[in-house]
């Protein structure tokens, strides 16, 4: 939705130094055996010739670019992430130098360990991006964006490997169902997704109070029924059917997109601004039922969370502005990312990200991006 330029710096932030805690991390999961294997030259290939005692950079705003900048300082402190964007092939031709967004994020990332100012400015990266149809001085909206850009980073990476474990990292798997409720035959069919798209309200238009009933909410089950029922393979006629899905697995990085946007009739788009509190730890076993499960799914003694960023909005739908709250994976220390500043918070910091109806300019959360916990 909308961006501007700036927003009110909050209290009882202090300048961090968090490049040093993003080399760690990322030296922890390459692993000692490996940088014995490649040696040290090319371990120094894998982790970057930075200067990563400088303390942590911003992204100077380049028209509107707070959204941009929010997601790619998400993507960056992820050092799951990094670890993958460091191992890509780069590319040879000049041309496609240019047109790279994997590559042209991994030269933004150096620059930004090597800088010796308080940010940067991401001008190769914002010209890669123009190519790929994605301007400047455009108010994006960063779930969007978000898509938009992680597939170009996916399409974009050549080696299959690195690129089925970025899908690994990210993407959620789920079961569609559909079950006549005359006969009970079902179809299933599995798909893909990036986000899941949490909704406001229930199916009462009734307010939900928090993100745990936003979750149950999602995979709650749906009577079809009259002008909405399905044609049924098995009545070979429109029936009433039951229509619903199932977790099959979650990703090491989850993104939850929560609504607070939506359309009206007139085309006028409003904005959702009421409190919805979120944990800074999720455990899927004891928000969803044995139903709302896939029955094959292996992984559900890993389905506990840890909050790991935060993509803020504030403002109005059609004006505002974009900012994200992270928490260093080294130092569990929380952190503002509010274009050319950075600078650390308090957890109540964050949960002034909750919302509230009677503040139009308020912060409310937008992006919630958990990391999972204890992973294998």
């Amino acid at each position: 939705m909308g961006q501007g330029f700036g927003c009110p710096e909050k209290s009882r932030k202090s300048e961090p130094a968090l490049n040093q805690s993003m080399r760690k991390a990322e030296d922890g999961e390459e692993g000692r055996e490996e940088a014995v294997e490649r040696g040290d030259k090319q371990l120094r290939a894998l982790c970057g010739v930075a200067d990563l005692n400088n303390g942590a950079i911003g992204l100077y705003n380049m028209g509107l670019s707070c959204c941009l900048n929010s997601l790619l300082q998400v993507f960056f402190m992820n050092t799951h992430f990094t670890v993958i964007l460091r191992r890509i092939k780069v590319p040879t031709v000049d041309t496609e130098q240019k047109k790279s967004v994997p590559y042209q994020m991994l030269l933004l990332l150096e620059q930004m360990q090597r800088s010796k100012q308080r940010a940067v400015y991401p001008h190769q990266l914002v010209r890669c991006l123009t190519l790929h149809n994605l301007k400047l001085f455009v108010q994006y909206d960063a779930a969007q964006l978000f898509l938009s850009l992680w597939n170009l980073i996916k399409s974009q990476i050549t080696d299959g490997q690195l690129a089925d474990r970025l899908t690994m990292l990210y993407t959620i798997r789920v079961q569609e169902y559909l079950v006549c409720q005359k006969c009970s035959f079902e179809t299933k069919r599995d798909s893909n997704m990036l986000t899941l798209p949490l909704p406001m309200f229930n199916s009462c238009s009734q307010r939900l109070k928090t993100l745990e009933d936003s979750l149950c909410c999602f995979f709650q089950p749906e009577l079809l029924t009259d002008n909405n029922m399905c044609l049924c393979e098995q009545c070979e006629r429109k029936t009433p059917c039951l229509q619903g899905m199932r977790l099959a697995c979650l990703p090491h990085t989850l993104t939850l997109h929560l609504k607070r946007f939506y359309y009206r009739k007139s085309s006028w788009t409003q904005k959702i601004s009421y409190c919805l509190p979120f944990p800074q730890s999720l455990d899927f076993n004891q928000i969803l039922t044995q139903e709302q499960c896939h029955p094959d799914a292996k992984e559900k003694a890993d389905w506990q969370y840890d909050l790991f960023g935060v993509v803020a909005h504030s403002g109005l739908a059609s004006f505002g502005h974009y900012c994200a709250y992270i928490r260093s994976l080294t130092e569990g220390k929380w952190y503002c990312f509010n274009d050319s500043s950075v600078c650390q918070v308090l957890w109540d910091d964050v949960k002034c990200t909750y919302g509230n109806s009677h503040t139009h300019w308020g912060e409310t959360a937008y992006l919630l991006v958990y990391m999972r916990k204890n992973p294998q």
